[in-house]
């Protein structure tokens, strides 16, 4: 820095104040010596002079700003108070280099940053409210406080259309649920045989056999008196007139111990809970299906809704997911298996997390490995598109899920399936046709990208012609006077022989 016209740029929550260094290499000596010529404000204001103050109209004014200089970019305000403040000689210190860096080309001013400029940013911060003499300590606390609550809000900001976040905790959920029915159900199967043990036999859903459980309860009131209107419930459960009579006959014929009523009340609240929770699984599930359609509705039409959403709670989120190459969707979630497999020096994993889909399932032992990188590759893509569109809807997650189809095709009858820019060209046609917009040229597009490769083709060929060319006139080149030498050679030993 030079030793006149030094100013440093101080960004706070009040507004943009400009500060001119009096004797900037006094002070940067000064500052290096001691700490208390920061602290000392009698000390530090006799080398700091405040030069213009801009404050903030409103909490708007001040959001979007706070914003620009978070982002690392050059506001419409600060430009204009930069360039009304600042002769194009002078040189501004800044706190960043990535916003110093904006600064200089948005305003070609000559930017720096080092450590005495932190130093002395560090003491306008600490006396900032005197320095600036036009707001209270007090003022500058409202300030900060009312800028952090809105930028930490805007950080936060819900949008229903990016909601992952709800996705991950279903997901989650979803999977825990799962674990405790199991569990819950060899419970229930386990204390209510001990009363009518045969129906573990007759109905195998575990499900099915806790409404069962739940509904008869006593086995003796499945054939007394009055037990119509059980019986017809049991049938709405089963679904089946044979399952019901199996029922029936087998609690007339049952080897199944009575239980007073405590033992029953207890187990029936148990099987009763399980049911509850049963049936909030299968409201998730349908949570889950319709939160889906919303965040990524192409990934979920192309693998399905549960992995799906498995691959977005492990990438962390949607945009992490889109970020990451085809080569970790595909083996999102064996980790434990790449790692192992590259400690050993084994055969590292083909599929993860995307091997529970059905394309994978339906595909021959022997051409999984290949159907997993294409279907990771169509994953990839999805997820970008969900992710970075606008109005997200699921057409590419349909022709996605075609072009997997038509791929598992070609492996096993050999027929070629469509081309990938034909499918997104067709697709991108008829969305823009249903939104109303100017039809897309893509054919043009695609022929000037064909020209231009064909013109760098052509460029290519003619380079590498013209040094085929060239490399035997200079081999020639190089062996004349090679030749005239050995010939020369030759009428030396003659003389000299003579």
């Amino acid at each position: 820095m030079g030793k006149n016209d030094t100013f440093v740029l101080y960004e706070s929550s009040a507004g943009y104040s400009l500060f001119e260094v009096v004797q900037f290499e006094e002070i940067a000596s000064l500052l290096s010596d001691s700490q208390e010529n920061v602290t000392d404000y009698a000390r530090f204001a006799r080398s700091v002079k405040l030069k213009a103050f801009h404050p903030f109209q409103n909490a708007e004014e001040a959001l979007d700003n706070m914003n620009a200089v978070s982002e690392h970019s050059v506001s419409g305000l600060l430009q204009s108070f930069l360039s009304a403040n600042m002769s194009k000689k002078a040189t501004l210190g800044c706190v960043e280099s990535n916003i110093a860096t904006a600064i200089k080309e948005a305003t070609s001013l000559n930017v720096a940053v080092d450590d005495t400029v932190r130093e002395i940013l560090r003491g306008v911060r600490l006396h900032f409210s005197k320095l600036v003499g036009q707001i209270s300590p007090e003022k500058v606390i409202q300030s900060q406080s009312g800028l952090g609550h809105s930028y930490s809000r805007q950080k936060i900001k819900f949008n229903p259309a990016r909601s992952d976040n709800m996705v991950i905790q279903s997901i989650a959920l979803l999977d825990q649920l799962d674990k405790d029915l199991n569990t819950f159900a060899m419970r229930v199967r386990e204390w209510y045989s001990w009363h009518f043990p045969e129906l573990k036999a007759i109905v195998a859903d575990s499900y099915m056999y806790a409404r069962c459980a739940a509904l008869v309860q006593d086995k003796g009131s499945l054939f007394s008196e009055g037990s119509e209107a059980k019986v017809e419930k049991l049938l709405e459960i089963v679904g089946e007139q044979s399952l019901v009579d199996a029922i029936i006959a087998a609690a007339k014929t049952s080897m199944g111990m009575d239980c007073s009523p405590l033992d029953m009340y207890n187990v029936t609240n148990f099987t009763q809970r399980m049911v509850a929770l049963g049936a909030y699984r299968k409201q998730l599930a349908l949570y889950l299906s319709d939160k889906m359609a919303i965040v990524a509705p192409n990934l979920s039409t192309l693998i399905g809704d549960t992995v799906a959403a498995r691959l977005i709670s492990k990438a962390g989120s949607l945009q992490s997911l889109a970020k990451a190459p085809a080569s970790t969707v595909q083996i999102l979630g064996a980790e434990k298996a790449l790692f192992r497999a590259l400690k050993t020096k084994g055969n590292t994993p083909k599929y993860g997390l995307i091997y529970h889909s059905s394309f994978i399932s339906r595909a021959e032992s022997k051409h999984k490995g290949r159907i997993s990188r294409y279907l990771a590759n169509k994953c990839s893509i999805a997820s970008r598109i969900d992710s970075f569109s606008d109005e997200p809807n699921n057409a590419y997650g349909k022709v996605l899920a075609e072009q997997v189809e038509e791929r598992l095709a070609f492996y096993e009858t050999g027929k070629a399936p469509q081309k990938n820019l034909d499918v997104m060209t067709k697709v991108a046609k008829q969305l823009a046709e249903d939104r109303g917009d100017a039809p897309m040229d893509v054919d043009a597009d695609v022929s000037l990208e064909k020209k231009l490769k064909k013109k760098k083709k052509d460029k290519k060929e003619k380079k590498d012609k013209k040094t085929k060319e060239e490399t035997p006139k200079k081999r020639k080149a190089d062996e004349e006077p090679a030749s005239e030498e050995k010939k020369e050679k030759k009428k030396k030993k003659k003389k000299s022989k003579e």
